[in-house]
């Protein structure tokens, strides 16, 4: 982690990153346990926790925001969806088209968040220019 005020947006980025790339890992897992017994889906919700780091933060503009969050808010953990119904009689609630719209969601968004990244550090390297 970088630690200036510079690479604020860059530190947010990167901690989205992390969960989208974590989120891929449990959906292919689910994926891979569509026909276990029993089995309940698992995910991730970065979105909340972003949510929260910025709404307690009581600067008005986006980089007061974002200049304030602790990265240490930022960190997720994967929760299992039980409330998601089942319409199977093993229990398993792991819906494969979900699952795969899921996935190529989750992926384009963890290349917008890359792109972002990269236009970061390019903005920063003109800046020095």
């Amino acid at each position: 982690m970088i630690s200036s005020s510079v690479f604020d947006y860059v530190n947010v980025l990167n901690k989205a990153m992390d969960a989208s790339w974590y989120r891929n890992e449990l959906i292919a897992n689910n994926i891979s346990n569509q026909d276990t017994p029993g089995y309940k889906r698992q995910d991730v919700d970065f979105q909340s926790a972003l949510k929260t780091a910025l709404q307690t933060s009581g600067y008005r503009t986006m980089d007061g925001k974002v200049g304030h969050v602790r990265t240490s808010e930022l960190e997720v953990s994967s929760y299992t969806d039980y409330g998601g119904y089942s319409y199977r009689i093993d229990g398993n609630n792991v819906d494969p088209e979900v699952e795969y719209v899921e996935l190529a969601s989750n992926q384009i968004r963890y290349q917008a968040l890359r792109d972002s990244v990269n236009q970061e550090f390019s903005l920063l390297k003109a800046a020095m220019k």
